[in-house]
């Protein structure tokens, strides 16, 4: 299973990957993205839905975490390097502002949302935002149809991995165009609602180590993905090599 999502995953640079969205959203082509980290994995262990949606054709797998790219070099695949969710969901708002494009943004709070749109209208200012809705309505299908109605550019999911992930992917099929990313916690970045780790720890890749600093509840959840996708690594890199 480790070694079918590592087959996957995107393994160019993220000047080449920034151009092949640029390519999809001018010329109308529909592309699924899921940013991959640990916890990804660890969820397609015992979600054989998520794991389907992750190998299918249609979905495009980046390294989010740079324990993605150690983990995949480790076991043979040259990833060339990490590519950060946030990073590309703000390179789609860049984008989308310069191609005067549609977005639809559908997750998170009414408050991170007002923010976003704020955001969206000083930065963003050519960006056609043709909807918003927040993640926490009851029926989160009727939101998806209407967005299907929409036919926008850029489709932007912040409901939590694997839910994003999973209802992009059940309607993915009735869309012809469109960009579609589950941003998860991205989306109160992009919103100012929190500030993003300091230049350097990126540059280091530990942002991670910022978010549970901030964070502190997010060490158990760092436990049960990180720490136990490392050992899955160790085994299945002990297997190759019996």
């Amino acid at each position: 299973m480790i070694n079918a999502i590592f087959e996957k995953v995107y393994k160019g640079s993220f000047k080449g990957f920034k151009k092949d969205i640029y390519n999809d959203i001018k010329n109308n082509n529909k592309r699924f993205i899921v940013t991959a980290n640990p916890e990804t994995f660890m969820i397609a262990k015992k979600d054989n839905d998520f794991l389907r949606l992750l190998l299918d054709k249609q979905t495009t797998i980046v390294a989010d975490g740079i324990g993605i790219v150690k983990s995949g070099r480790k076991l043979g695949y040259n990833i060339e390097e990490r590519i950060p969710g946030i990073d590309i969901s703000l390179n789609l708002l860049k984008i989308c502002n310069e191609l005067k494009k549609d977005l639809y943004v559908f997750g998170s709070t009414e408050k991170v949302i007002n923010l976003l749109r704020n955001v969206l209208n000083e930065s963003y200012p050519h960006i056609n935002l043709v909807g918003v809705s927040s993640g926490y309505v009851e029926d989160k299908d009727k939101v998806f149809k209407e967005i299907i109605n929409l036919e926008p550019d850029i489709i932007l999911v912040a409901l939590g991995i694997p839910h994003q992930e999973k209802i992009i992917y059940r309607y993915l099929n009735k869309f012809h165009k469109g960009v579609f990313i589950g941003v998860g916690g991205s989306i109160d970045v992009l919103s100012g609602c929190k500030k993003r780790a300091p230049k350097l720890l990126i540059k280091l890749n530990l942002e991670w180590l910022y978010r549970i600093i901030k964070e502190p509840k997010r060490i158990k959840r760092f436990y049960q993905n990180n720490i136990k996708f490392m050992f899955s690594i160790k085994k299945e890199k002990e297997f190759e090599n019996d």
